[in-house]
């Protein structure tokens, strides 16, 4: 009892004194992502807060993890916005939604949570990148206020491929908004000079906070005091003033009906399960206190939340590492300080929403270019290439592929060309060759790698074949842990072979094999 007392005092007074400034940081943090991922994955706007509060409240009970927050992440949102149009209706998307949280579940009952050390880092960092870029394109639209749809097909397309381009010119000014660019300039600019000047000496105010806030200033100054360039009404955050009412069971009877529902699960399962675990090995590298998260636990814990996140009409969620980060940097020491940011959102959609619905969507879409400019940094690309060809080419194709094809294509082409160098590294170092005189032969010293893989029977044959008459041969294994058997074959082969051809063989630790004759 007493222990569990100890327990109880510790959570509490770690609270008073450092989670619940947290909570606040977090929340403020969070509130705008909620809203502005939602808006990019062409999500009703109470999708991104409902994951919110989920992520917050649901996952965090059954997280182990004590710095980690969850919600709407920004990295599914170019996949939410395709699965949306494609599937012609909310309801098979939040049906999906649930679906990707039972095959999490059972990723990390299965005890999987590991599959991502298979996956190398630089297609990960491709997969990112490209979906930094995809954010930050589809923000283009908001940013300039533009108020009709297919943005890209009409106007700004056509005027790229000179297709009636001053028609279109002329188009794209009539249907854009003045204050709308006012504004993102001025919360752009503002954004940039926070980050570079004051965000470090107060770091315990975000700046997406305070964007948000110059925002509605600024919208509200339009409307007073220059009504010619304000904002129409569509150019606001729209939410009903009673989300539950907008809650809709999905229909469940559309599993089995629609493959799509099945492949977007999938697609969702695998990206939120990465990103959820990148984003965890990279907050516990922040935990002053070393504490390490279970992988397998969190999987099923993000696989509750998203399970329930969907039944309900929520966007997907993951552990995210700008909330988790700010959650650090804040101080916060337990997992307190997640699970009340959660309720902080809870209260802001309970009773704040006049408010919500003052903020224009312009500036959530400043903070989503932010956002994806952080995952594309031309630093981040700048030092793969310095790395060389060979980690700069696989992340180069994971990029072009996911932006030409879709999420898990590109990946899967980025992987395999990742395969083709780790075959041909492991192809070219089978082995190493010296040779030197003796008398009037010629020795060759042929030192076998730590691990010969059958990739090396090519060159093997390659090389015993033109070893000339009368030379010295040494096969040396005494460093190889393993030799394929296909290899083993060619070295007894090569033992008739080198008796007809005069060749002195020496073979060093290389087991004897029994050729088996295929005739």
């Amino acid at each position: 009892m007493s222990i569990i007392n100890r327990k109880t005092r510790f959570y509490f007074l770690s609270f008073l004194k450092h989670d619940f400034k947290a909570s606040i940081t977090v929340f403020f943090v969070a509130l705008p992502l909620c809203l502005g991922i939602a808006l990019a994955s062409n999500a009703p706007v109470y999708s991104g807060l409902i994951a919110g509060v989920i992520g917050g409240l649901v996952v965090t009970l059954f997280s182990k993890s004590h710095l980690s927050v969850s919600g709407p992440a920004a990295g599914l949102t170019a996949i939410c916005a395709t699965a949306i149009t494609q599937m012609g209706g909310l309801e098979m998307f939040f049906l999906s939604v649930a679906l990707a949280g039972v095959l999490q579940m059972a990723l990390g009952l299965l005890k999987l949570g590991g599959f991502t050390h298979f996956i190398p880092s630089t297609v990960i960092k491709g997969m990112l990148s490209a979906i930094g870029i995809i954010l930050i394109s589809k923000q283009i639209p908001p940013l300039i206020g533009y108020d009709k749809p297919e943005f890209w097909t009409n106007e700004l397309f056509n005027i790229l491929t000179f297709n009636h381009a001053f028609k279109n010119v002329n188009d794209l000014y009539h249907h854009t908004s003045a204050g709308a660019v006012l504004i993102t300039l001025i919360s752009m600019s503002f954004f940039i000079w926070w980050k570079r000047t004051l965000s470090k000496k107060i770091s315990f105010i975000p700046a997406s906070f305070l964007v948000v806030f110059l925002g509605i200033i600024l919208s509200q100054v339009l409307h007073f005091y220059f009504p010619s360039i304000q904002l129409s009404p569509s150019q606001f955050v729209n939410i009903p003033e009673d989300i539950s009412s907008q809650i809709k069971l999905p229909d469940f009877s559309l599993l089995f009906n629609n493959a799509s529902i099945w492949k977007t699960g999938m697609i969702i399962c695998f990206v939120a399960s990465l990103e959820t675990l990148l984003s965890l090995a990279a907050i516990d590298k922040l935990d002053p206190y070393n504490r390490i998260s279970p992988q397998n636990n969190e999987l099923i814990a993000q696989g509750t939340g998203n399970f329930l996140s969907g039944l309900v009409g929520g966007l997907p969620i993951t552990a995210v590492i700008v909330r988790s980060s700010a959650n650090a940097e804040a101080k916060a020491k337990t997992k307190l300080s997640a699970f009340f940011h959660g309720l902080w959102i809870l209260l802001a959609i309970s009773f704040a929403i006049p408010v919500i619905k003052l903020i224009p969507y312009c500036v959530l879409s400043v903070i989503l270019v932010r956002t994806g400019y952080n995952l594309v940094k031309p630093t981040m690309i700048r030092a793969i290439y310095k790395q060389g060809r060979e980690q700069f080419l696989p992340f180069l194709v994971t990029v072009i592929a996911i932006l030409f094809t879709d999420l898990l294509v590109g990946v899967l082409i980025g992987v395999i060309h990742a395969i083709y160098y780790s075959i041909k590294h492991t192809y070219l170092a089978g082995y190493t060759v010296s040779q030197k005189s003796e008398g009037h032969s010629v020795q060759f010293t042929i030192k076998l790698a730590m691990n010969v893989s059958f990739l090396s029977k090519k060159r093997f044959i390659e090389l015993l074949d033109k070893i000339p008459e009368y030379s010295i041969v040494v096969i040396d294994g005494s460093s190889s842990d393993y030799i394929d058997r296909d290899v083993l074959e060619i070295f007894q082969e090569f033992k008739s072979k080198a008796h007809q051809k005069h060749i002195e063989l020496s073979m060093i630790k290389i087991p004897e094999v029994e050729i088996i004759e295929l005739h």
